[in-house]
C-alpha cells in the first residue's frame, strides 16, 4: 500500500483523512471552498454524486500520475436529506426524526486523474433506538455535531448508545467507503 503516484484528499474532514491514513497511504489534503446547493430534483445517491463531481471540477486539472479524491456524505430520511444543522434546534429535530426509525446514508467518492473521472457510491442502513430529549440534548451540547449530516457522528456516544442495527459499511456513514478507495488506488493504471 506504498503508493508511488501522488494521492490529494479534497476534503478538510479529519474522518476521512483518519480513515485514508488508516488504509496506509501517504497524500496531501486541500480545502475546497466551494458552494455545495444542488437541485431540489436530485434524490439520494444523485446528490452525494453530483456534489462528488462538482468538487472535481472545482479542484481543476491534475498533474500527472496523481490522483485527487473528493467525497460527499447525506442522511436521506422520510424523501429528504437531513443537512448539517445550522443550530441547536435544528440538531434537535434532525435527532428527533431519527430517533426510533431508520435512514440511509450515502456517500459518493471521485477519483480524479489527467484524463479520468469516476464517482462510486455505496450506502448503508441505519437504525437508531427510541432517544429521550434528555439524551438528545446531552449529545448536542456534549458532542457538538454540526459539522456532521444529519446531526451525528457514528464514531460517537450517540452511535455507540443509541444505534442497534446498520446494514451496510461502518466507514461509509463516518463518510468514506474504504473498500471502494482500496479497491480503485490499488488497481489505478495512469
Amino acid at each position: 500500500m506504498n503508493n508511488t503516484f501522488k494521492i490529494i484528499l479534497a476534503s478538510q474532514s479529519p474522518r476521512r483523512q483518519e480513515l485514508l491514513r488508516s488504509l496506509n497511504y501517504t497524500f496531501d489534503t486541500i480545502h475546497l471552498d466551494m458552494d455545495e446547493t444542488y437541485s431540489s430534483q436530485l434524490k439520494e445517491n444523485q446528490i452525494t454524486e453530483y456534489l462528488a463531481e462538482q468538487k472535481s471540477k472545482y479542484y481543476g486539472e491534475v498533474e500527472d500520475k496523481t490522483v485527487v479524491i473528493t467525497a460527499d456524505t447525506i442522511v436521506w430520511m422520510n424523501n429528504h436529506a437531513l443537512e448539517k444543522p445550522k443550530n441547536f434546534e435544528q440538531a434537535k429535530q434532525m435527532l428527533s426524526e431519527l430517533s426510533g426509525n431508520s435512514h440511509k446514508v450515502y456517500t459518493s467518492v471521485g477519483f480524479k486523474t489527467k484524463n479520468d473521472f469516476q464517482v462510486f457510491t455505496d450506502y448503508t442502513e441505519v437504525h437508531f433506538m427510541k432517544m429521550s430529549d434528555n439524551e438528545i440534548e446531552y449529545y448536542i451540547e456534549n458532542f457538538k455535531p454540526f459539522d456532521k449530516s444529519g446531526s451525528y457522528g457514528i464514531q460517537d456516544w450517540i452511535g455507540i448508545a443509541k444505534i442497534d442495527k446498520i446494514s451496510g459499511s461502518f466507514f461509509t456513514i463516518m463518510g468514506l467507503p474504504t473498500h471502494i478507495v482500496y479497491d480503485y488506488l490499488e488497481n489505478i493504471k495512469f
